[in-house]
């Protein structure tokens, strides 16, 4: 069957947006969710609070008979996701698929909620207590996979070591296994899957998915990466999460409130949240997601055939086929330039860009273009 769909799209930049609009059966929607005061010219960074874009939220159901929503925190999630599910209620959606996400408050008092996860499980709750008749599978979604990159952003900068190595810095208890997902890879299959498996009964209780196909401690799941790329890949636990670039200030009171949840009990990572929420739903991982979808990318394959491949669209190149001391060294210093220069032009320091381009051009030279192109025939 071919299913003719509508997405809504904040803007048609970048590759993604390109890609979408491009397909012969899709239908792009451009626009946001909500109405922007006329004195902001942009949501860039703090979008403020707004009332809703109802016109643009009608035309998204206008006849839909299947809705997958995942929604951003940009605008009130909470009042978007209510509106949403209401609109899909209203022309009579006959399956709601619901990314949502646990609020570890309401499982107990005592854990911190995560406030960019919250909201969802907020719009859960009323389209359970709200909407009744909008048949919905709420799907729980794991750590992606394409979080991972050397560049430095938070907890899950992979950051390149002078001796080729790699280490990765987070607040998580190494031993406790954590539920993976490679979104790019398996989400879609996952959701086609359960549109073709049809609405969960209205009699039967709120069918609720943990979408994950791996449990792996940070130990673990570094030496999975390290078979992936062919190099050592250490966990360090660090309390303290480090921002070292600008980041929206709804993702920063998330990290923010990850270090407080991950502080708990501190050595005892039993005492922890289970990531979850619900340790029923931890159990299901990955029988649940398996039952969607057996072709699914682990996070070996990806550190193997995809972490490369992005870090080499950021500019950062590595030699993955057993690289010299000296070799490896040279790489890291290149990638280090590659860093300074993307933070020099974000700063807009136009001297700084100029001195890092001359010593970019003394290490960017035709080994290492050698070295990204074989690696990327193969």
């Amino acid at each position: 069957m071919r299913y003719q769909v509508r997405a809504q799209l904040r803007n048609l930049d970048g590759i993604v947006a390109s890609e979408i609009s491009s397909l012969p059966n899709v239908t792009v929607l451009v626009g946001d969710l909500y109405i922007s005061p006329p004195t902001r010219s942009s949501p860039t960074l703090d979008p403020p609070t707004t009332k809703l874009n109802e016109p643009l939220i009608r035309d998204l159901f206008r006849g839909a008979q299947l809705a997958f929503i995942n929604t951003t925190f940009w605008g009130d999630e909470y009042a978007i996701g209510c509106a949403l599910a209401d609109a899909a209620a209203a022309v009579g959606v006959e399956h709601y698929i619901y990314s949502s996400m646990p609020d570890y408050s309401a499982q107990s008092p005592s854990w911190p909620s995560l406030p960019l996860w919250s909201a969802k499980y907020a719009v859960e709750k009323y389209i359970q207590s709200k909407l009744p008749s909008l048949r919905t599978t709420f799907l729980y979604t794991g750590i992606y996979n394409n979080n991972f990159t050397s560049l430095p952003y938070p907890l899950f900068c992979m950051a390149l070591q002078p001796d080729g190595s790699f280490e990765w810095q987070a607040p998580f208890h190494p031993d406790v296994p954590l539920p993976w997902l490679d979104a790019e890879h398996d989400v879609g299959p996952a959701v086609l899957q359960l549109i073709k498996d049809g609405p969960p009964l209205l009699s039967s209780p709120a069918r609720r998915i943990p979408l994950a196909f791996e449990l792996l401690s940070p130990r673990q799941a570094c030496a999975a990466f390290a078979r992936g790329v062919g190099r050592p890949v250490r966990y360090k636990q660090n309390p303290k999460i480090e921002i070292k670039v600008k980041i929206p200030r709804g993702y920063k009171d998330q990290l923010v409130a990850l270090e407080k949840v991950y502080a708990l009990g501190g050595p005892d990572g039993r005492r922890q949240p289970p990531y979850f929420g619900e340790h029923e739903l931890e159990r299901k991982v990955p029988d649940e997601a398996l039952k969607l979808w057996e072709g699914y990318r682990g996070l070996e394959e990806y550190a193997r055939e995809v972490f490369p491949l992005e870090e080499a669209a950021n500019d950062l190149y590595y030699d993955f086929t057993k690289p010299t001391a000296r070799k490896s060294t040279h790489i890291y210093e290149m990638n280090e330039l590659i860093l300074a220069e993307h933070e020099a032009h974000r700063r807009h320091n136009t001297k700084r860009c100029s001195k890092l381009a001359r010593g970019f051009r003394t290490y960017k030279h035709e080994s290492f273009r050698k070295i990204s192109d074989e690696y990327l025939a193969h």
